[in-house]
C-alpha cells in the first residue's frame, strides 16, 4: 500500500519548510490509502440498519439510537483503540497484524521462534488475522463498487439491470490495470478522497440544519435506550452497525507508509468530521421522510445531482478498492518472506517506490472472487452479510495480540493491561458475535477463504520445516567438505560458482552433488543464504555478512526485512571489493527438491499433496532472485517425506 514514504527531518529552516510540505502530502496521501475503505461506508451502513435482515423502522427514537451507536463506535474503535493505542505498537515504524506478530513472537538468533504455547497461539492468531484480511480484500472492492453503481438504479428505475454488468466491468478493468502499477494514478487518490469527504460532509449539512435535534444523538443515552427498548434485536443489529468502522485495520496496516502524525491528522481534521456529519445528515433525512430508508445516502442530493454523485462515489470506491488490493499484495509478500507462503512472482511497478508491487497470482484470484461475489449476491445489501465477519474477526485478533504487546513490549502491569483489553474485548466480541446470524446469508464466504488460506499457509510452513530437517540430516559439515576437497586436490576451473541455499550451516546439497558427479570445483565457491529478519527493513550497512572458510570458499548471508524483496544483484553489489562478483559471468547453482511419499508418512495425504503442488508451482528462484537464466544450473535431489 505504499505510495509515500516517511518525511525526512529537516534540520534548518528550509528543511522545516520542506518537512511541512511533506507532512501535507503524507496527510493527503493517507486520505486516499488509509481511509478509502472506511470513507465509502456511508454508501450502505445506515441503509443496512433500517432495511437489512435485523433492521429497525426509521422512527425518531430508532434513528437517534442508531446514530449514537455509530458515533461512539467511531470514537471508541477508530479514534481510541487504533489511533491512540494500537498505533503505538509499531515494528520499527511498520504496522499491521503480521508486524504486530513479529513483535510478540520474535525469532531467536538461529532464526527459530519459541515453541511455547503462548507463541504458537500468537502465531495462529496472527495468521488467522492475515487470512481474514485476505477475505476482506475480496469483499471490499465488490461491495464498494456495487453500492456506488447502485445509485444508477435509484436515479432511473429502468437502470437497475445495468448495475451488476457495469460493476463487473469496472472490477475487471481495475484488476487488469494492476500490472501497469498505480504510481501515476496514486497521486490522484488523495485529491479524489479530499473531494469525496468534503462533498459528503457538505451535502449533509443542510439536512442537519433542518433537523438540528439529530445532534442530540451524540449523547450515549440514546444508544443505551435503543438497547433497552429492542433487547436482543439491538444486539444482532450490531452486525450492521459495524459497517461504519470497516477499514479500521488499514489505520494500523499503513502506519509505515505515512507515520502516526499524518494518519491522525487526516482522521481528526477531516475524515471523522465528514463521516459523522454524513451519518447525521442521513439520520436527519430519515426524520424528514422515512421513504428514503431504502437509499439514504443518495437521498441527500436532488435527482439533478445524482449522476455526479454516482460518478464521484464510483471514483471513491475505486480508490478504496485499489488501496486494499495493494495492501493484500503487501500482505501476501510479507507472508511469503516469513516462510508461510511459497515464493511469489513479485513485480515492482515503480522504481522509486518499494511498496508499489504487483503479484499476478494473487491479482487473478482476487479478480475472479470479486466478480463471482457480485454475480452471486447481485446487491450490496446481500453482500453486506459477507462483510462483517472478516472485519470483526481481524479487530478481535488485533486486540488479543495487542494485549501481549502491552505486557512484553510496553512492560505494562497486569491490572492496566487487563483493564484496557477488557474494554476493547467487550466491543470487539459484541460486534463479532452479532455477525453470527450472517453466516448463513454470506458470512460463510470470508470464513471459508480464511480457512483455505490458513490451511495453505500452515501446510507450506510445516512442509518447509520438515523438508529443511531432511536436508539438514543429509548435510555434511562445510569444513569437513572443504578439507576433503583440499586433501583430494580436486581440479579447480576458472570462475566463480554461487550456491544458493536456505540452510545457514552445512554444505548445500547442490554443491555435494556437483562435486560428486562433475569432480571439479570453481576457483571461488560462494555459498549464499538469504534470510528474512523479523523487521520491516534491514539497514543497508547490515545487509550482507561475509565469512571466509579458506581455500577460496566464502559464505555470504544476506539479510532482508519482511517488507523487502531480495535480489541477488543487490547482494552482489554489496560484497566487499576483494569478493566482487559479476552477475553476468558467475555460475549460479540451485537445488531442486523432488518429494516422495515416505513410510510412515510425516504429513497427511491431503497436506502432502498440497505441499507438493505448492512446491511445483512456486515462483522460480531464477525469476524471484533476478538471476540470468543462462547462468543458472539446477541440480535435483530426492527427499522422502
Amino acid at each position: 500500500m505504499a505510495f509515500f514514504s516517511d518525511p525526512p527531518q529537516g534540520a534548518n529552516g528550509h528543511g522545516h519548510s520542506h518537512g511541512k510540505g511533506r507532512a501535507v502530502a503524507l496527510t493527503l496521501g493517507a486520505l486516499g490509502v488509509v481511509y478509502g475503505d472506511i470513507g465509502t461506508s456511508p454508501l450502505y451502513a445506515i441503509r443496512e440498519c433500517v432495511t437489512g435482515a435485523h433492521g429497525v423502522a426509521p422512527t425518531t427514537e430508532n434513528v437517534l439510537g442508531l446514530l449514537s451507536l455509530f458515533f461512539w463506535s467511531l470514537i471508541l474503535i477508530v479514534s481510541g483503540k487504533y489511533l491512540v493505542f494500537v498505533l503505538a505498537a509499531d515494528n520499527k515504524g511498520e504496522g499491521g497484524v503480521l508486524a504486530l506478530l513479529t513483535l510478540v513472537a520474535p525469532v531467536d538468533a538461529k532464526g527459530d521462534r519459541s515453541s511455547s504455547m503462548r507463541t504458537r497461539v500468537a502465531i495462529f492468531l496472527g495468521f488467522t488475522g492475515a487470512s481474514l484480511l485476505l477475505g476482506d480484500g475480496m469483499v471490499t472492492p465488490a461491495i464498494s463498487v456495487l453500492s456506488a453503481i447502485e445509485g444508477i438504479g435509484g436515479g432511473t428505475g429502468e437502470a437497475n439491470s445495468y448495475v451488476v454488468p457495469v460493476t463487473c466491468v469496472i472490477l475487471i478493468l481495475l484488476f487488469l490495470f494492476q500490472r501497469r502499477g498505480t504510481a501515476t494514478v496514486a497521486t490522484f487518490f488523495g485529491p479524489v478522497m479530499l473531494l469525496w469527504f468534503s462533498v459528503i460532509a457538505g451535502i449533509a449539512i443542510p439536512w442537519i440544519a433542518r433537523h438540528p435535534e439529530i445532534l442530540s444523538a451524540i449523547n450515549p443515552i440514546w444508544g443505551l435506550k435503543f438497547f433497552l427498548h429492542h433487547g436482543w434485536h439491538a444486539f444482532w443489529l450490531l452486525g450492521a452497525v459495524v459497517l461504519c468502522v470497516t477499514g479500521s485495520e488499514a489505520v494500523y496496516a499503513d502506519l509505515g507508509h505515512f507515520g502516526r502524525g499524518p494518519i491522525r491528522r487526516a482522521w481528526f481534521f477531516l475524515v471523522a468530521p465528514a463521516l459523522i456529519l454524513n451519518y447525521f445528515g442521513q439520520g436527519a433525512l430519515l426524520l424528514h421522510d422515512a421513504k428514503y430508508a431504502a437509499d439514504p445516502f443518495y437521498g441527500l442530493v436532488s435527482k439533478d445531482w445524482r449522476w455526479p454523485m454516482v460518478i464521484l462515489a464510483t471514483a471513491a470506491a475505486i480508490v478504496a478498492s485499489q488501496a486494499l488490493i495493494s495492501g493484500i499484495f503487501s500482505l501476501a509478500r510479507q507472508a511469503s518472506q516469513m516462510g508461510y507462503l511459497p515464493r511469489l512472482n513479485v513485480r515492482h511497478t515503480a522504481e522509486n517506490m518499494e511498496g508499489q508491487i504487483y503479484i499476478p497470482e494473487v491479482n487473478t484470484v482476487m479478480m475472479i472472487a470479486c466478480v463471482a461475489l457480485v454475480l452471486e449476491f447481485k446487491q450490496s445489501t446481500n453482500l453486506a452479510a459477507a462483510y462483517g465477519m472478516a472485519v470483526t474477526g481481524t479487530m478481535l485478533i488485533t486486540t488479543l495480540l495487542y494485549f501481549r504487546a502491552a505486557r512484553i513490549i510496553f512492560k505494562w502491569g497486569v491490572v492496566p493491561s487487563v483493564a484496557l483489553i477488557l474494554v476493547f474485548l467487550a466491543i470487539d466480541v459484541s460486534f463479532f458475535a452479532a455477525n453470527f446470524p450472517k453466516i448463513k446469508d454470506g458470512g460463510w464466504f470470508p470464513i471459508v477463504v480464511a480457512a483455505a488460506v490458513m490451511a495453505l499457509m500452515t501446510t507450506w510452513h510445516r512442509g518447509r520445516v520438515l523438508l529443511n530437517e531432511r536436508v539438514s540430516d543429509s548435510t555434511l559439515p562445510l569444513q569437513a567438505f572443504i578439507e576433503d576437497a583440499v586433501r583430494s586436490k580436486v581440479h579447480r576451473v576458472k570462475g566463480t560458482a554461487v550456491f544458493l541455499t536456505t540452510l545457514r550451516r552445512g554444505t548445500p546439497n547442490a554443491l555435494l552433488h556437483h562435486f560428486k558427479h562433475n569432480k571439479i570445483l570453481h576457483d571461488r565457491v560462494v555459498i549464499m543464504t538469504v534470510v528474512t529478519d523479523d523487521v520491516p527493513r534491514v539497514p543497508p550497512e547490515n545487509r550482507v555478512n561475509v565469512k571466509s572458510f579458506g581455500a577460496q570458499f566464502f559464505g555470504v548471508v544476506a539479510h532482508y526485512g519482511f517488507m523487502e524483496t531480495p535480489t541477488v544483484a543487490d547482494v552482489l553489489a554489496r560484497l566487499p571489493e576483494e569478493l566482487k562478483i559479476r552477475i553476468e559471468t558467475a555460475t549460479f547453482f540451485l537445488g531442486r527438491e523432488t518429494l516422495v511419499r515416505g513410510t510412515p508418512p510425516v504429513l497427511s495425504n491431503w497436506r502432502f499433496n498440497l505441499f507438493r503442488f505448492l512446491s511445483r508451482n512456486a515462483s522460480s528462484p531464477v525469476e524471484f532472485f533476478g538471476l540470468p537464466a543462462n547462468r543458472v544450473v539446477e541440480i535435483g535431489t530426492q527427499f522422502t517425506m
